[in-house]
C-alpha cells in the first residue's frame, strides 16, 4: 500500500467515525489535490485489500474491520487530552479519601462521560474468591407457606466476604439431605475458586451422594443454582454509562436495542471482557467474542493488592485515538 492510499485510507475511517455516512471519491478531490479518477483506483485497491467496503453498489466507502484494524495498528495518532478533562481526572485520582478501586471506578465514569461510549470495571474477586464454607440453616415455615420450605445459605469466601441469601427449597427436597451434602461439600471443595464449584459438584459431589440421598439431582441443581448467584454478587463488574451505546445509529432498530440491552445484563458473558494483558489492547468486532457490531478497548491493571480490568465498549467506528489516549493516562497516573 502506498503513502497516498494509507492516507486515504485514515481519512476514510476518520470521516465515518465522526458521520456515520459512507465517503465518497468526490468528497476528498480536494484533500489529495487530485482527480476523482484517480481517487477511486486508490478506493478500489483498498477494496481489494479488504481494508474498504461497500454498503450498496452505488455508495461510497466505509471502512471494513481490516480496515479499522490496520488504522489502529498503523495510521492512528495518539490525541491530546484536553487540559478541562485531565482536571477532572486528577481531581478525582488526587482524592487520598478514596482506595485505589473507588478512584478508578470514578475516573472511568468520567471517561465514559467523555467519550459517551459505556465504561466497565471488572474486578479480580470472581477468580481469586475461593469457598471456604458453606452453610445451610433451616427457617421455619408457618400456615401461610402452603408446605414451602426456606433456607438461609450463607458462603464464606477465603477474602473474609460473606453473603447470604433466602432461598425457596422445592417441597420434594428434604432440607437434611442439603444439610448433609453441606457437610460433604465442606469437606472436599473448601479451596475451590467459586467459578469452579459448580463443575466440581457435578464431577465429584453428585456420584458420592447418588445412593445416600434420595432426590439427589434436584440436591446439586439446588447447591449449583446458589453457587451461580454467589459468583454473579463476587463478580465486581461496575458500568459506567451504560446505555450510551445505545444512543449510536447502529442501534436504532429495536430488536438491536434488546439484543445488546441482554448482552449487557448478561454477567458471565461481561466477564468474559476480563483480561490479564497489561497492553492497552483493540478488539474489533467479531474478535471481542462480545458483539459483532462493537468494540472493546480493555486492559489490565494492578496497583498494590488492587487489580482489575479497564475497558471502553462502543461501536466499531469508536474513537480509536481518544479513548487509547484516555485509558493510557488513567493507567499510568494509577500505576506510577
Amino acid at each position: 500500500m502506498g503513502e497516498r492510499q494509507e492516507e486515504l485510507l485514515r481519512i476514510i475511517v476518520e470521516t465515518y467515525i465522526q458521520t456515520f455516512k459512507p465517503v465518497s471519491s468526490k468528497s476528498l478531490v480536494d484533500k489529495f489535490n487530485c482527480s476523482s479518477a484517480t481517487i477511486r483506483n486508490d478506493m478500489a485497491v483498498l477494496e481489494d485489500l479488504n481494508y474498504l467496503e461497500k454498503e450498496h453498489l452505488s455508495s461510497g466507502r466505509i471502512p471494513s474491520e481490516e480496515g479499522y484494524k490496520y488504522y489502529v495498528n498503523n495510521l492512528m495518532k495518539p490525541k491530546e487530552i484536553t487540559g478541562e478533562d485531565v482536571l477532572k481526572l486528577q481531581t478525582i485520582l488526587n482524592n487520598n479519601n478514596l482506595v485505589v478501586s473507588d478512584a478508578v471506578q470514578k475516573c472511568m465514569e468520567i471517561i465514559s462521560d467523555i467519550t459517551h461510549y459505556t465504561s466497565v470495571v471488572i474486578g479480580p474477586s470472581v477468580d481469586k474468591s475461593t469457598l471456604q464454607q458453606i452453610s445451610i440453616i433451616p427457617l421455619e415455615t408457618s400456615e401461610e407457606d402452603d408446605g414451602e420450605k426456606r433456607v438461609v445459605a450463607i458462603l464464606v469466601t477465603n477474602l473474609g466476604v460473606v453473603e447470604n441469601k433466602q432461598v425457596n427449597v422445592a417441597k420434594e427436597i428434604d432440607v437434611r439431605e442439603l444439610v448433609k451434602t453441606c457437610e460433604l461439600i465442606n469437606k472436599s471443595l473448601v479451596g475451590t475458586p467459586l467459578s469452579k464449584v459448580s463443575e466440581r459438584l457435578e464431577m465429584e459431589i453428585k456420584p458420592r451422594i447418588k445412593d445416600v440421598i434420595a432426590r439427589y439431582e434436584e440436591v446439586c441443581s439446588f447447591f449449583s443454582s446458589a453457587f451461580h448467584d454467589f459468583t454473579i454478587d463476587n463478580s465486581d463488574i461496575v458500568f459506567g454509562g451504560k446505555t450510551n451505546i445505545l444512543d449510536y445509529k447502529e442501534y436504532d432498530e429495536p430488536s438491536k436495542i434488546k439484543d445488546m440491552i441482554s448482552k449487557l445484563e448478561n454477567v458471565d458473558l461481561v466477564k468474559n471482557i476480563q483480561t490479564n494483558n497489561s497492553d492497552i489492547n483493540v478488539y474489533i468486532g467479531e474478535e471481542t467474542e462480545f458483539d459483532p457490531d462493537v468494540t472493546i478497548i480493555k486492559t489490565h491493571y494492578k496497583v498494590g493488592n488492587d487489580e482489575g480490568t479497564l475497558a471502553i465498549i462502543g461501536p466499531k467506528r469508536m474513537e480509536y485515538d481518544k479513548v487509547v489516549t484516555l485509558l493510557n493516562f488513567l493507567k499510568s497516573y494509577i500505576e506510577k
